[in-house]
């Protein structure tokens, strides 16, 4: 560790590793809403945050648990989720009349195809207005999860809880179809 008089100890977040306040100036310079994305172990958060001088005031927040509500039976972090997650927050922020954010992805590591990403296209599929570059986003089998289904046939062992929630993976595509029309419509 440096030591010496000059030395600037870092602000507490960016010593956990919890904020880059470089990144962050940038998107709060753009005075639009964030769309803040975060992937944990078991869900998908999505919020639509403003910034305020005394702290960020959360507009609209959305998980991932409440596509349960809408009848969703597969996982609630993989990149079909992302995708119905994005829809939601998407639904949930034009009704809040938010009609245009930047993404906020935090320290996630900006990957081609990537479940934030899938966050994205479901909130711009809704009609929320994103800046963003098509190359990025991933493609249709991959937000229909027919690469989950591919999987389940090579690894049907894998897939007991999906089984117990009363979804076979092979109708995965149909299921995301069918959920996405009832949060749509």
């Amino acid at each position: 560790m440096a030591k010496g008089p000059r030395y600037k100890v870092p602000h507490r977040r960016r010593r956990e590793g919890k904020t880059n306040y470089r990144k962050r100036l940038k998107l709060l310079l753009s005075k639009k809403p964030r769309l803040v994305v975060r992937i944990t172990n078991q869900r998908v958060i999505a919020q639509i945050v403003k910034y305020r001088p005394e702290g960020d005031e959360v507009v609209v927040a959305v998980d991932s648990s409440k596509l349960r509500d809408f009848g969703w039976k597969g996982d609630l972090n993989n990149t079909p989720a992302s995708y119905l997650t994005g829809i939601l927050i998407g639904k949930k922020a034009l009704e809040a009349g938010v009609t245009e954010a930047i993404l906020d992805i935090g320290l996630k590591t900006p990957t081609k195809g990537a479940r934030v990403f899938a966050v994205l296209r479901g909130a711009v599929e809704a009609g929320l207005q994103v800046p963003y570059d098509s190359e990025i986003l991933p493609d249709d089998s991959r937000i229909f999860g027919h690469h989950i289904a591919e999987y389940y046939k090579q690894n049907p062992e894998r897939f007991g809880e999906y089984g117990k929630r009363g979804l076979s993976p092979e109708k995965l595509p149909e299921h995301v179809k069918e959920v996405k029309m009832k949060i749509l419509g």
